[in-house]
């Protein structure tokens, strides 16, 4: 597990949000579980696992009504796995990743704060929530998340399992598999 914490980053009603991203991969919550088994079902597939990624947080800090005021949230990032078919064309999905990726990264720095990078300055890697060898978009504002290079690598190590049929990705894990 890692933790990305994002530079202060002022918003247009003059407070500030913070950003932090928790890593996993985790087992899913019972709950994230059922509802990637509808998610699949009402595509026509079956579940074969379901991977908790990270946990976005937000924390805000600002005024209301005129007087000081703090709010905050979490996003959880999950991967169903469902029976898809494997696609043929990753090298061109990975092309249209790598034309459109300063841009992306830009975009996502104007909601997050600058795209993380490592202490050498080197950026993290996008993570295809959705990978492209299933055929995810390449490019979808919802389907990338900066990963460091070795969280990347066990993302990427753990989805295979996560499609085959009857492993550790298919078992309920904990509601919050994580502390603060």
């Amino acid at each position: 597990m890692g933790k990305w914490v994002a530079p202060v980053v002022r918003t247009p009603d003059g407070g500030q949000l913070q950003t932090t991203i928790y890593y996993g991969p985790w087992q899913c919550s019972a709950a994230f579980l059922s509802r990637c088994e509808s998610k699949c079902a009402a595509q026509g597939y079956a579940l074969m696992g379901c991977m908790w990624l990270a946990d976005i947080k937000g924390d805000w800090k600002g005024r209301y009504l005129f007087m000081p005021a703090e709010a905050g949230g979490r996003l959880a990032i999950t991967h169903c796995c469902c029976d898809y078919p494997k696609v043929s064309n990753t090298q061109r999905l990975r092309d249209q990743w790598s034309s459109a990726r300063d841009r992306f990264r830009d975009e996502w720095a104007s909601e997050f704060g600058a795209w993380p990078t490592t202490s050498a300055g080197k950026n993290f890697p996008g993570h295809h929530i959705f990978d492209l060898g299933h055929g995810g978009p390449p490019v979808a504002p919802g389907n990338v998340l900066p990963v460091p290079a070795d969280i990347h690598q066990t993302f990427n190590d753990e989805y295979p399992a996560c499609y085959a049929p009857g492993g550790k990705w298919l078992t309920p894990g904990p509601e919050r598999p994580y502390v603060d």
